[in-house]
């Protein structure tokens, strides 16, 4: 079972996480592969994750890119990645244990057994799973989730999640040159490349846990991103039948 998934993992600054999430993530029973994207690090996460390549050959790789450059394109660098190894499950997950390694194997069944194509671990299927988010966080959160599936349609509770599992063929049949957005709204977007495409999405819910070490990347610009972008995207789906 070890070759069919990845977990690819996009770092800046993480160096206070990455070995901890790194460990947890292989602690699993289910055996994976993980893939670090780093953006060139200052903190030398990158670093800390060769090291840990001596201790888990062949199981853990590392692409560094040149520069600070979003969370959708280190995940659209992972994806391409990926999918040249051949991967059948592709995760996305955060290195802060925002989302718990135990909640991987849920995303994994959603998909090989449950036949899902792709899986979402949702703050919001069942009420609002968030610990240690202040108030506003979380209603900015959750509206802004109901906000997206209104516009675009697409049935889902947590449309802004950041834990899920694609089954290769998804990412094969989206054209991932064309993913315009880079941050908070690329979550979204692809949601939405793989909803137009009638992929089975299945939610499964996980309990979402905000970071205790280092800073959240979060701005008031890659809110506005999802916002408008939304809109944008919807408009353009449309236009494109």
């Amino acid at each position: 079972m070890m070759k069919d998934s990845v977990v690819i993992i996009p770092t800046y600054n993480e160096i206070e996480n990455i070995e901890a999430i790194i460990k947890a993530v292989f602690s699993q029973s289910k055996l994976t592969h993980i893939l670090i994207v780093d953006d060139n690090s200052p903190d030398l996460t990158a670093s800390k994750v060769k090291e840990l390549q001596n201790v888990f050959p062949n199981r853990l790789f590392l692409e560094i890119r040149k520069e600070k450059s979003g969370l959708g394109t280190a995940y659209i660098h992972g994806f391409k990645w990926a999918i040249a190894k051949k991967y059948d499950f592709i995760f996305e997950m955060d290195a802060d244990f925002s989302h718990n390694p135990t909640d991987l194997i849920k995303l994994y069944n959603a998909c090989a057994i449950e036949g899902a194509e792709l899986s979402i671990g949702s703050r919001y299927k069942t009420g609002v799973n968030v610990v240690n988010w202040p108030m506003n966080r979380v209603l900015m959160s959750y509206f802004a989730s109901k906000y997206v599936s209104i516009i675009t349609g697409m049935k889902i509770h947590d449309t802004t999640a950041g834990f899920v599992c694609y089954k290769r063929e998804v990412l094969e049949n989206i054209d991932l040159n064309a993913i315009k957005f880079i941050g908070y709204a690329f979550q979204i977007e692809m949601k939405f490349k793989a909803y137009l495409k009638q992929f089975k999405i299945i939610e499964v819910p996980v309990i979402f846990t905000d970071r205790t070490k280092g800073v959240s990347k979060l701005s008031s610009g890659i809110i506005s991103e999802a916002i408008f972008g939304v809109i944008t995207m919807k408009l353009k789906s449309l236009f494109k039948k």
